[in-house]
């Protein structure tokens, strides 16, 4: 028989023609949820890079000579502390510019009795003991602290990880959800279409070859919705990111929207959503029928 044959008229099907608008919202709700994924991956590699080697040293508020004999120990202490690169003192008009989004022009640091701030790099593959570096400036300078940045890093890494393992579980439930579509169409087609299955065994039609029909028809379907599930999730993705860039302040320096912008190959890898979902469903028809056929006498 010629196996590009179609003896089963599977394209007049309801459930067939019903199967590509179910795989479509699930499509699109996995690629936002992988996009959610990247991008939040993205922002903590970025966050990663953006703040190794650095460390900021914060020293007490205080005013006049006691606040400039204050800042000229600790940077005295820190260029002459081993592996540290440069200490440089965040000037009034950086902190103003920092409050500016949220008190406005009204307010000056000085008025706010703001402490005063240091960034600090280290030089690349530097090891530096923080604890001591602590006391001796502690010792320089009562009340000054170090951060290091690694508490705040490593809860967002525990959120990104809490944030990921939701992720997957909603892409798991989704990706169940399709199977389990596929495999009521396909039964449903094997019961339309019960008496000319029959016929075809009756002649000599080996089970491939009637569910080579079903699983090409499935591979069509499957990738059709996948194909409109990734488009709506690209328009959703455009118009988050036009929305998160509408709210940026300081000009690209903070947004009050996350930005889900992705890059090129985290578009690549959404883009294999639509291929996924039509070889799941080929494979899903593909197995949905031939333990049916199995059962056949």
């Amino acid at each position: 028989m010629n196996a590009r044959a179609a003896d089963i008229p599977l394209r007049r099907d309801g459930a067939a023609k019903l199967l590509p608008w179910l795989i479509a919202p699930m499509v699109y709700l996995a690629a936002l949820t992988l996009a959610g994924m990247l991008g939040l991956n993205g922002v903590l590699a970025g966050w990663d890079r953006g703040l190794a080697g650095t460390m900021t040293v914060e020293l007490p508020s205080a005013q006049g000579a006691a606040a400039d004999a204050s800042l000229k120990a600790t940077l005295a202490l820190l260029k002459a502390t081993p592996g540290v690169a440069t200490a440089q003192p965040l000037d009034r008009a950086a902190e103003a510019k920092l409050l500016e989004p949220w008190l406005g022009t009204a307010v000056t640091p000085d008025e706010l009795d703001l402490p005063r701030l240091v960034d600090l790099h280290i030089e690349s593959g530097a090891r530096l003991d923080l604890d001591a570096l602590r006391k001796r400036l502690t010792a320089a300078v009562p009340g000054a602290t170090l951060d290091d940045h690694h508490l705040w890093l490593d809860r967002l890494y525990t959120l990104a990880l809490a944030a990921e393992a939701t992720g997957l579980a909603i892409v798991a439930m989704v990706g169940a959800a399709s199977v389990l579509t596929v495999i009521f169409a396909t039964r449903a087609g094997l019961a339309a279409h019960h008496d000319v299955i029959e016929l075809l065994h009756m002649i000599g039609a080996q089970d491939s070859y009637i569910a080579r029909q079903f699983q090409r028809d499935a591979l069509r379907l499957g990738f059709g919705g996948g194909v409109a599930g990734l488009v709506l999730a690209a328009i959703t993705l455009w118009g988050l990111a036009h929305a998160a860039a509408a709210t940026a302040v300081l000009g690209e320096e903070a947004k009050l929207l996350p930005d889900l912008g992705l890059v090129t190959w985290q578009w690549a890898t959404l883009a294999l959503l639509p291929p996924a979902a039509g070889v799941a469903a080929m494979l899903t028809a593909r197995l949905t029928v031939m333990r049916a056929l199995a059962r056949l006498p």
